[in-house]
């Protein structure tokens, strides 16, 4: 299994999948179709059964039931986009076999250095075999190393028919990097009754909470007046911008949060005296505490309305995606499943809500209940991404002992 989840995973890192939010096709990208229509003949090759890729990319494929129990329907999905922080063009992927710690040069010319004293997670990684980037691009762990494992993990149940099991559905799915993941989503037509994101980081993450999150843009119109006759009539359109920013708790940011705790967080500011535009997200776990960032936002606008006049500060603001707790609470035995699947591995579940959302946040609530289970990667969307093999093998077993548990308890 080992030599079959590098040969795949290596092959995939080296499409260039990256997604792009000013795109409005779907998916966002070329790279995703080359690489997704690359799935859809893999799936077939290894034996998968009603293969389908719709006009958005979504990509299906059922692994039939081979017992007589009635076993629900459950899904694996894991996203072929990478991340815009850092280009995932022409990625060279690096194998180091049996890893004895200390730094790993990742990029000699370059002076691309990965270290402990950095990178504190190195040390669990002492034997391990790591694929790592050359130091130039990410990696794209995240989340081809889960399109990786689900595909093994179909490929070893296909070539070992003696494990009993229920009716699997699997897919891959375009732009979950920019939010759109489940947008064009046929819930429908996966006709599963429960789902696993495979889109997790190191071993034994399990998740099945995430933020509740907003995004807002705001657009600041100033009057911009030659600066020697401007007195009274000059509105610097930054200023208030910054006047804005003041207004928002300093320690509510993602720098100085962790856990539960929630935050804004300005993404771009971009402007000049005549007018400057602001683009913030807000994200909480608690759905009251959100309600009350959101109305916080919507009064400090109101405020500086009244105080410089009104439509000087615009605001749009939308939910993007919310705590998928409130659904997966009522079908626990979901994320309990998982758990007792690690724990017959011997892996160490590390059960923690998600700094963040997955596709599962909005298929949840779409009637699909997912909660996230983890890759093996680390140092995701950068040029220190890496992976451990071995725990790609984790990854992989434990999507089979998942679906052997349902079959066992049906």
């Amino acid at each position: 299994m080992k030599e079959e989840l590098i040969q795949r995973f290596t092959s995939y890192v080296k499409v260039d999948t990256q997604s792009n939010e000013s795109s409005e096709t779907c998916p966002s990208t070329e790279g995703q179709w080359t690489l997704l229509r690359l799935l859809v003949e893999e799936l077939n090759q290894i034996g998968m059964q009603e293969v389908t890729i719709d006009e958005n990319g979504y990509v299906m494929a059922t692994l039939p039931s081979n017992t007589d129990k009635d076993v629900p329907t459950i899904g694996f999905l894991a996203h072929v986009d990478t991340a815009t922080d850092f280009t995932g063009k022409n990625v060279n992927p690096q194998i180091l076999e049996s890893y004895q710690g200390g730094e790993i040069v990742l990029n000699e010319a370059l002076n691309v250095i990965m270290s402990p004293k950095d990178f504190p997670n190195l040390k669990d990684y002492k034997g391990h075999t790591l694929i790592t980037t050359d130091g130039t691009t990410l990696l794209g762990a995240d989340n081809k190393a889960g399109v990786t494992e689900i595909m093994t993990a179909m490929a070893h149940l296909i070539q070992n028919p003696d494990i009993m099991h229920g009716k699997v559905r699997v897919a891959f799915t375009p732009d979950e990097e920019i939010g759109r993941g489940p947008h064009k989503f046929d819930v429908a037509a996966f006709n599963a009754k429960y789902a696993y994101t495979v889109d997790g980081g190191p071993l034994g993450e399990l998740e099945y909470e995430s933020f509740n999150a907003a995004g807002a843009k705001i657009t600041i119109k100033g009057n911009n007046i030659h600066p020697g006759s401007a007195k009274d009539k000059m509105v610097n359109s930054m200023k208030i911008a910054m006047e804005l920013h003041s207004q928002l708790p300093t320690q509510e940011a993602p720098e100085y949060t962790e856990g539960y705790e929630g935050f804004f967080h300005l993404l771009s500011f971009n402007g000049d005296v005549e007018q400057t535009k602001l683009n913030y997200i807000i994200r909480d776990h608690d759905r009251e505490i959100f309600n009350k960032r959101k109305a916080k936002m919507e009064s400090i606008v109101q405020q500086l309305n009244e105080k410089y006049g009104s439509d000087t500060v615009q605001l749009e603001m939308k939910d993007q995606y919310y705590n998928m707790r409130e659904k997966i609470e009522p079908v626990k035995q979901i994320v309990d499943i998982a758990q007792e699947a690690m724990e017959s591995l011997d892996i160490k579940p590390l059960i923690k809500p998600i700094r963040g959302g997955t596709d599962g946040s909005q298929l949840s609530f779409m009637g699909l209940p997912t909660p996230n289970i983890f890759t093996g990667g680390e140092n995701f969307h950068g040029k220190y991404e890496f992976i451990s093999v071995q725990n790609m093998v984790k990854a992989t077993e434990t999507i089979i002992e998942v679906i052997k548990l349902f079959e066992k308890k049906a």
